[in-house]
């Protein structure tokens, strides 16, 4: 698509498998530094109904029937072919204020967290459709009938709803785990920034890679479309603390227990410490990065800096070394060269944000910027939505009401002394709930302190020091891997996390039965299920040919009291209860000399192992390793293994074999119990 052909144009709504415009022109959207026209938006007439059954039938069906593996290949697939295009993104993303730097993160950002859920999901998934959570529970002694919890696909749809000011991202860190877990998704973003988020979706639906109705788009007003949803719909919410309450509250959501997740408001801190000195290194990273949290986006991200909190005697130097670079900041049209920061998303914005520095201004006075007359180097300053940073001090924090409850989403922040650690932890607690908070320090008394007081109001907690300054992304950089959401009034939501943020989208069932039963639904032989100990040594079957539940019994073994000490000797592990009868004996766990614990498996694998070259290419681990009970010199050794799970590699010629074996004695006592762990071909040569 060429841009500025279509630019200014109509947005449309990619929903029921089609592109659709709304009924009416719509409202105009505009460029944040201009003000010209951008696009037009409008979702009138489109049958919210039909789009959420399309959802569920279509997309979700077609969802569900892939493996974790084979959709982690597909968040591969299209994250790449979102790179090949990503010149494109950035060419219109300056129209919502946004210098290459934002750029960078809301469109590289997204597109990297794609790729890290596609990454995440073939290390960590199974490549089967159900993921089994937990350890089997048994609930009988004589293994008749236990239960496993198992995590399946909610059958409904996601809706997304989504804030202005990540077009990209925002859209993109919701999906990555909707799609993972095998749930459709409906993104509706924010009306503002809605044209480049629309271009992201037509792109996508351009490569063909999703499944068909497993992505829609909503440009504009969702309408009724939360008055449909139900049980097994899934609704989060980024914005504003009040929309996202109305929402929560919502007939059908409420009636229907629909999951619903927000994040809002968030007054995060990032506390300097008591050892962090003018000229100490930590006040130096704290001042760069307030400044960075103050300007990156124009200030407007959920998790900017909103409270910088200090000790009383630095506070001087502190807003002097803000004022400092705060007055470096040059401010303009993003797409001109040297711009450090761009405009608000829009003129709407700016006013909001204008009035609540004015309600700061009850608590506090502003030492940097003026608020009413921005000075820019490009842009139009009657058109453009621009706002120098705003730096206020507040200097008696405590008393203060504004300070820990009113939100400026802009390049605003406000400085307040404290003078112990317990009150640097009180003041950032008046926040009510935070996404992130971060402390600077290099002091680890300090720091204990400070984290485990913030943390029951914190989704995410950064340390900054020198040590980590290098490699540290910053106390506003959320993570793939890591918890974005936070408690309170930050909305209690945890959009990312790794696995829990695909979990959100899955149902926890415990299934109970007996153990073949419960192997038939999670392809996981446990104890008590049927066993195959027919035809050829299960180490000589390819992929192709291996069952779980397949198993070896092997002859048995003497241990001798030569073993024990060669394997002493041999090893240097010469362990009193290896090699002193009487020291054994007086050791409450002992009757006498014992086998080292890695004698016994040692000794296992030498009854299990095939040796000749076959499908089984490499052992690669051992887990949840157990010694159940002593060996003593001349019990004998005897192991049971069995084919517990079959997980082939989508993308390779081989796949993980996870055996149960069991090590028992001449009384068929356990002594020890682990899994263990090879690769295997697919298929036998």
């Amino acid at each position: 698509m060429n841009i500025s052909v279509r630019q200014p144009g109509r947005l449309e709504s990619y929903v029921c498998g089609g592109w659709v415009a709304g009924s009416k022109e719509g409202n105009a959207l505009l460029d944040a530094s201009t003000g010209t026209p951008v696009a037009f938006i409008d979702s009138t007439g489109i049958d919210f109904t039909a789009v959420l059954a399309y959802g569920r039938e279509k997309g979700g069906s077609a969802l569900r029937r892939l493996s974790f593996h084979e959709r982690a290949l597909m968040l591969k697939a299209l994250g790449m072919a979102l790179l090949e295009r990503k010149d494109e993104f950035y060419a219109l993303s300056t129209a919502t204020g946004a210098t290459k730097a934002d750029s960078w993160i809301d469109i590289e950002g997204g597109i990297g967290t794609l790729l890290s859920y596609a990454s995440k999901g073939r290390r960590e998934l199974p490549n089967t459709r159900v993921l089994l959570d937990g350890d089997v529970e048994g609930l009988s002694k004589d293994n008749s009938f236990s239960a496993q919890h198992i995590l399946t696909p909610l059958l409904g749809v996601a809706v997304h709803i989504n804030a202005y000011n990540f077009p990209c991202w925002g859209m993109l860190e919701k999906l990555a785990p909707t799609l993972l877990a095998g749930v459709p998704a409906i993104i509706k973003p924010a009306s503002q920034t809605a044209y480049l988020t629309e271009l992201m979706v037509r792109r996508i639906i351009e490569t063909s890679i999703l499944p068909k109705g497993s992505l829609q788009l909503i440009c504009g007003s969702t309408g009724d479309l939360l008055d449909h949803v139900d049980g097994q719909d899934i609704v989060t919410f980024t914005g504003s603390a009040t929309t996202g309450q109305r929402l929560k509250t919502g007939k059908a959501i409420v009636a229907n227990s629909v999951r619903f997740t927000m994040e809002a408001d968030s007054l995060n801190a990032a506390v300097l410490g008591l050892d962090a000195a003018p000229g100490t290194d930590e006040f130096e990273l704290f001042v760069k990065e307030v400044v960075r949290e103050m300007t990156v986006k124009a200030g407007q991200k959920c998790t900017a800096i909103r409270r910088v909190i200090a000790p009383r005697s630095y506070t001087e130097a502190l807003v002097a070394s803000l004022r400092d670079r705060l007055a470096k900041t040059s401010v303009g049209n993003p797409a001109d060269e040297g711009v450090r920061m761009g405009p608000l998303a829009s003129l709407d914005q700016r006013d909001e944000v204008r009035a609540r520095i004015r309600d700061l201004m009850a608590d506090a006075e502003i030492v940097s910027g003026d608020p009413e007359n921005p000075a820019i180097v490009s842009g139009d300053a009657a058109g453009g939505a621009f706002l120098n940073p705003v730096l206020l001090y507040c200097d008696k924090p405590a008393a203060a009401g504004a300070a820990h409850d009113v939100e400026a989403f802009g390049p605003v922040s406000t400085v307040m002394p404290y003078e112990t650690a317990e009150e640097a932890v009180y003041l950032a607690r008046r926040g009510k709930g935070s996404l992130v908070s971060s402390v600077f320090t290099n002091d680890s008394g300090f720091v204990q302190e400070v984290v485990l007081g913030l943390a029951p109001y914190h989704g995410r907690v950064v340390i900054g020091n020198r040590v980590s300054a290098k490699s540290s992304t910053g106390h506003g950089s959320p993570l793939p891997g890591l918890v974005h959401g936070g408690p309170g009034r930050a909305g209690g939501g945890e959009e990312l996390g790794g696995m829990r943020g695909v979990k959100h989208y899955m149902q926890r069932t415990a299934v109970q039965g007996a153990p073949s039963m419960l192997a038939a639904v999670t392809g996981k032989w446990l104890p008590g299920a049927a066993a195959n100990s027919d035809g050829p040594h299960p180490f000589r079957k390819s992929l192709a040919e291996l069952n779980v539940g397949d198993q070896l019994i092997t002859a048995s073994r003497t241990v001798t009291l030569d073993d024990i000490e060669h394997f002493a000797n041999f090893t240097g592990d010469t362990f009193y209860a290896h090699m002193d009868e009487e020291a054994a004996k007086a050791n409450p766990f002992f009757e006498g000399r014992v086998a080292h614990g890695y004698l016994i498996v040692s000794f296992a694998a030498g009854l299990f192992v095939d040796p000749d070259p076959g499908p089984v290419l490499a052992n690669y681990g051992v887990d949840n390793l157990r010694f159940l009970k002593p060996v003593n010199p001349g019990d004998m050794l005897k192991v049971q293994l069995t084919c517990k799970e079959i997980n082939p590699r989508a993308s390779a010629e081989h796949g993980e074999v996870r055996w149960d074996c069991l090590v028992t004695n001449q009384n068929g006592e356990p002594v020890a119990q682990y899994d263990v762990l090879t690769m295997v071909a697919k298929v036998g040569k």
